[in-house]
């Protein structure tokens, strides 16, 4: 399918690895330019060799931000321009009891969870308001609804994105630009993999084992019984960023499974 993404220019946050990676590589795919984002030179380094593998001309380039620093962010958006799209997936979770959830524990989750798209979006959806045509998505996530007891403080940050986005979207009315969210489910990233391998040396069973548990007995709302690829998150992802989405505007897409 051609999702009439030749020629434009997307900024996807967090995007080294997991699902904000898998956007990054579909978005290119479709003929986007791509500049990702990492916290260090190494790590964007990798990323872009990976994204080049089999397309050695692939449109991509990486800046460094540190989203829980206030002035990397500054740097960040001081160095870029004429941005079409914008993936606001960066975001970072402390699995924890409330109890022991500290004041700066909340204040980091907001810090990368919340304004790293708010001081994105601050600037630039008004550029793309006056181009005439722009794309902001945010990545929230199922816990926004189902609040697990350890993720209070990350379930908060995510449901905090899915009114802003909401928000935001108010003040594009009439224009030919759009601001929507993406709600992924338990999803296969990276940091998935490593929980389960884990998990599985830890009871001497299998990955699938760990995995058929979780399902049966923690996320046991979840219709599709298992986790999403970062691959089907991006295909939501893609959608939206592209021009047949016009009709979209202040949505969330549920990409959870059905689990909410």
């Amino acid at each position: 399918m051609d999702y009439k993404l030749q020629n434009k220019r997307a900024l996807v946050t967090g995007s080294t690895s997991g699902i904000g990676f898998a956007i990054a590589k579909l978005l290119i795919q479709e003929g986007a330019t791509v500049i990702i984002n990492g916290r260090t030179e190494q790590t964007i380094s990798k990323a872009i060799s990976s994204l080049k593998e089999g397309n050695p001309n692939a449109a991509v380039t990486g800046i460094v931000a540190d989203f829980s620093d206030k002035d990397s962010v500054t740097k960040l958006i001081d160095s870029i321009h004429d941005i079409d799209i914008l993936i606001n997936n960066v975001g970072i979770f402390t699995s924890q009891s409330f109890t022991e959830t500290s004041d700066e524990d909340w204040y980091k989750l907001l810090e990368v969870n919340v304004m790293s798209g708010v001081r994105l979006s601050r600037v630039l959806l008004p550029m793309m308001i006056r181009k005439g045509w722009g794309r902001v998505i945010f990545i929230s996530s199922e816990c926004s609804e189902l609040v697990p007891e350890d993720l209070i403080a990350y379930s908060m940050t995510k449901s905090a994105i899915q009114t802003i986005s909401r928000g935001l979207a108010q003040t594009t009315k009439g224009t030919a630009t759009t601001v929507n969210t993406i709600m992924p489910g338990s999803t296969l990233s990276e940091g998935a993999e490593r929980f389960l391998h884990q998990q599985a040396l830890k009871g001497n069973t299998t990955q699938q084992e760990v995995a058929d548990d979780f399902f049966k007995n923690t996320r046991t709302s979840s219709l599709i019984g298992r986790f999403t690829s970062t691959e089907e998150i991006a295909q939501a992802a893609v959608y939206l960023a592209s021009p047949i989405s016009s009709a979209t505007n202040g949505a969330i897409i549920k990409a959870e499974g059905g689990s909410t």
